[in-house]
């Protein structure tokens, strides 16, 4: 009797362990890590602080001047920032792919193809440093934390702008800026991301003013509807912005960003994604060799149209008609065009990077960032691109690409001197000018990631599967439509069959 007691008392006890502590673990919340709802890798916001209280017998004459202040309450906010891409405009050290080069690379020092670079015109590029009087010609202090400009990305007023320098405008509200302050939100961001390169959709084919607050059919993330601010995946810890912009970055690293950081069941290399996004198994299949974006992005520059081509060879022509989207006689010629196809390349997250002083082909298209990866690379994936076209000036003599002066006496868009203001480009970059200038043709390649479609209108099968496919599948390395001739795979193995 005391035996069968005490076995009834252990079973007893078993049971009532199993009532509490099963349902505890069902309802337990699930780690980020864990979890496959993306919502649940989405930082909730804090409540909005007013911080109108702490300016009421404030005056400022100064954009320092605001940040002094922000310092008394946050006082290792701008130690952090200056830790940061955002107020370095250079990136960690990192190796050149396909080079013996290690090095930092970021805006400060790094040739493109629309405004060409920033040594020399810093006064006029540096309206969207996150800082102030960043000017040409003058050392600009890194280490002076009243030089931080807290307001361009926490100003809710929309009041603030930025002009020479990245000082204030004239007339600003600075005490109604500085009252209004919070996190950061898309006209924060898109104030410089909107209107890089000068303008609107200059850039990027993918980032436009229509994202402020678009609809469900041209951003399904920022949409009302999901309401997402840029930081809800872009930002980091202690100021630090994370994602990688190709521009001027070469490769993903700890800092860069994914579909997958919020949509982990879509992680193909992830073991604790034990299910798929896609009901149907072979569009699964699609996922080690086609990006997400490459099917959910099936057009930019939807409502706004982007900058396709630039020739500066056009540029300080008096007679022709300005336009902005045609001609700027500071600029040169343009096309900008909208709703567009992007262009399909293979990409392993890694580009080749034209460097200041690259020798250079001048009967052939200079790549500035050549997306990296083939149909044999494993970690290359189908991604969509916009490709921007440019032609510009080189040396004739020494081979590579000019860094022209634009703004400031002297500059090009002052005199209209080409052969002056590569002068002035070589006393403020120290690259040689042998005297003698001509014009090459560029190009840079923009990775798309943004303007995500519903997933009703993403691609369908027949869009790369048919006779009008958007796929251009030899260039990519396939026989044919590999739902004809076979999977990258089946293509490799025919290459070793035939001994290639």
């Amino acid at each position: 009797m005391e035996k069968l007691n005490k076995q009834s008392w252990i079973l007893g006890t078993a049971i009532l362990f199993l009532i509490i502590v099963i349902p505890v673990i069902i309802f337990l919340p699930k780690s980020k890590s864990d979890s496959q709802d993306p919502w649940d890798s989405i930082n909730k916001k804090r409540t909005h602080l007013d911080h109108s209280a702490f300016f009421k017998d404030t005056k400022f004459k100064t954009g320092p001047e605001v940040t002094a202040k922000c310092l008394t309450c946050h006082k290792d906010a701008a130690k952090s920032m200056m830790k940061t891409a955002h107020w370095n405009w250079l990136g960690d050290e990192v190796k050149i792919p396909g080079r013996d080069l290690t090095t930092r690379l970021g805006k400060k020092n790094v040739l493109n193809n629309f405004c060409i670079a920033i040594e020399g015109n810093e006064h006029g590029c540096t309206k969207c440093h996150a800082g102030y009087g960043w000017t040409a010609g003058e050392k600009f202090d890194f280490t002076k934390e009243e030089n931080v400009d807290c307001l361009i990305c926490h100003d809710w007023s929309q009041g603030y702008a930025k002009g020479l320098a990245g000082l204030p405008k004239k007339g600003i509200d600075l005490v109604a800026c500085a009252k209004s302050v919070g996190y950061p939100k898309r006209n924060n961001c898109g104030t410089c991301h909107i209107y890089g390169g000068g303008g609107m959709g200059v850039k990027h084919g993918d980032i436009d003013i229509s994202l402020i607050n678009p609809s469900r059919s041209v951003d399904v993330h920022m949409s009302k509807e999901t309401g997402l601010l840029c930081v809800d995946c872009h930002a980091g810890e202690n100021h630090k912005i994370l994602g990688k912009s190709y521009a001027v970055s070469v490769k993903a690293d700890k800092d860069s960003i994914n579909c997958g950081k919020c949509h982990t069941n879509i992680e193909t290399n992830n073991p604790k994604a034990n299910i798929h996004i896609h009901k149907d198994e072979r569009i699964n299949k699609h996922l080690d060799a086609v990006a997400c974006q490459t099917c959910h992005i099936p057009e930019y520059s939807k409502q706004k149209p982007t900058k396709m081509t630039w020739d500066w060879s056009k540029a300080g022509d008096s007679k022709r008609k300005e336009d902005h989207f045609t001609y700027l006689k500071i600029k040169g010629e343009f096309t900008y065009d909208q709703n567009l196809t992007p262009e399909y390349l293979w990409f392993d997250d890694s580009v080749t990077r034209y460097l200041s002083g690259d020798k250079i082909n001048p009967d052939k298209i200079t790549d500035m960032n050549p997306p990296r990866g083939d149909i044999s690379s494993k970690k290359a994936k189908i991604w969509p691109f916009k490709v921007h076209k440019a032609i510009q000036p080189y040396d004739k003599e020494y081979k590579y690409l000019l860094q022209p002066t634009t703004k400031g006496d002297g500059g090009f868009w002052h005199e209209f001197n080409w052969d002056k203001a590569f002068r002035l480009g070589e006393k403020n970059t120290g690259l040689k000018y042998s005297g003698k200038y001509g014009w090459a043709k560029t190009t840079m390649h923009w990775p798309l990631s943004h303007m995500v479609s519903p997933a009703k209108d993403a691609l369908s099968c027949e869009s790369c599967h048919s006779k009008n496919s958007r796929m251009n599948w030899k260039a990519l390395g396939y026989g044919g439509d590999p739902a004809i001739v076979g999977s990258r795979k089946t293509q490799k193995l025919l290459k070793e069959q035939k001994g290639e």
